[in-house]
């Protein structure tokens, strides 16, 4: 089962001082995975986490990470700018990017991030548009489907991202031939995966690629950037990765594959945002109301614009009633206050008996939650609170205002 992180007393106290609805993190578990993390890896000398920005891009989130040592994987020039204001070092930033604007790339250019590129077609576009770097990085899609036995986890043939093998070594071999010095290699097939086995079968279709690059291009390597793809369990069944376990894994592929074929140098790179956030986070929320229809509905004051993976995936977010976690059950469905019928944190939900004003934990937003906010039927988007390891609570960003969502408009003085 999930239990909180956090205790009934402490967030009676902290709703004193912050109105729900709010994001709520672990300052403590999310340095105890990143430790665990870079200790599963601690055998390659090179390794590096990349952490994804767009999970939950916060700069109080970021400098904890990189007080244990992660750098960053940005998407976009305004989490570059993000970052890069933390004071990530240029060797701290990844840029891996799609259907990029040039003055994106001119961005990642200028402050010296390795950037990671999406499409062949990209190679000209980026030559013509900043001109090309000493170290240069392709993101690689094998197509068909990836599957760990008879389990299929997704369908890279059908994603946006990446190029195929073909596009692969023609880029290599176009880049070697302009110059570039350092070669990195990128792959993401699979997302929110809930096996040990993932990134183990990933970086040995990786490393055998490496082989073949260094054999038929006489290029070396430097980083295999394993992107992300480690998951969580939403469920109440709680049967998480082992990231120690996946660690070794991947070592056991790489001194099979790649120490034999003197390519032993290689740095491992990983770009974890869910695994090393999403358990971390709580979304804090005050039911509203019940209503009795054809089912009862609970309504709380927070919606899909604070948590929209329910609404868009259809995801499973398990519900802690931290007002009465022992009470009878009774089955409910969870909702916001969104125009739209799939506003709904739990549908047929057995959850302990609820009233009005009892406080919900909506488990593991630590990703993608806050991050994914929007403002549909003039819904502002919440508060941001970190859970110190000292146990005292503290606003890393403020709720939006009415004045927040206003102040883009031309011609409407709000003040008036």
């Amino acid at each position: 089962m999930k239990i909180p992180f956090v205790t009934r007393e402490q967030v009676d106290f902290m709703t004193k001082q912050f109105p729900t609805p709010f994001h709520l993190y672990d300052e403590k578990g999310i340095r105890e995975t990143a430790r665990a993390v870079n200790a599963a890896f601690s055998w390659n000398e090179g390794f590096k986490e990349y952490f994804a920005v767009k999970a939950t891009p916060n700069p109080t989130i970021l400098k904890i990470l990189k007080e244990e040592g992660c750098g960053v994987d940005c998407a976009t020039d305004v989490e570059l700018l993000m970052s890069h204001k933390v004071g990530f070092s240029a060797s701290e930033i990844s840029f891996t990017s799609n259907d990029t604007r040039p003055e994106e790339f001119a961005y990642a250019r200028e402050i010296g991030a390795t950037i990671n590129l999406d499409a062949y077609e990209d190679i000209a576009f980026l030559e013509e548009t900043c001109g090309l770097p000493d170290k240069l990085s392709l993101r690689f899609n094998p197509g068909g489907v990836f599957a760990l036995g008879t389990d299929i986890m997704d369908h890279p043939e059908e994603s946006k991202f990446g190029m195929t093998k073909e596009q692969l070594f023609k880029g290599y071999r176009e880049l070697k031939q302009k110059g570039v010095q350092s070669f990195g290699l990128h792959a993401f097939l699979a997302s929110n995966t809930v096996t040990n086995a993932y990134y183990p079968t990933l970086a040995a279709q990786l490393f055998e690629l490496a082989v073949e690059l260094k054999e038929q291009l006489d290029i070396s390597l430097d980083f295999i950037n394993l992107s992300g793809g480690i998951g969580v369990d939403y469920t109440p069944d709680n049967q998480q990765n082992d990231i120690t376990v996946i660690g070794q894994g991947v070592r056991e592929n790489f001194d099979k594959i790649l120490v034999p074929n003197g390519l032993g140098h290689i740095s491992i790179y990983t770009e974890l945002g869910r695994y090393m956030l999403a358990p971390h986070g709580h979304l804090i929320t005050k039911v509203l109301h019940r209503k009795e229809t054809y089912r009862t509905y609970i309504g709380v004051d927070s919606c899909a614009v604070n948590l929209l993976r329910p609404a868009m995936y259809d995801a499973y977010h398990h519900i802690t009633n931290l007002s009465n976690p022992n009470g009878e059950l009774e089955t409910i469905d969870v909702v916001g206050s969104l125009c739209e019928n799939n506003d709904k944190f739990a549908k047929n939900r057995a959850l302990p008996k609820i009233k009005i004003g009892d406080i919900l934990v909506i488990h593991d937003t630590g990703a993608h939650g806050f991050s994914m906010g929007y403002n549909y039927n003039g819904r502002l988007r919440s508060a941001e609170i970190l859970l110190q390891e000292d146990g005292t609570a503290r606003l890393i960003r403020r709720a939006e205002t009415a004045q927040d969502y206003f102040s883009t408009l031309y011609g409407f003085d709000f003040d008036k």
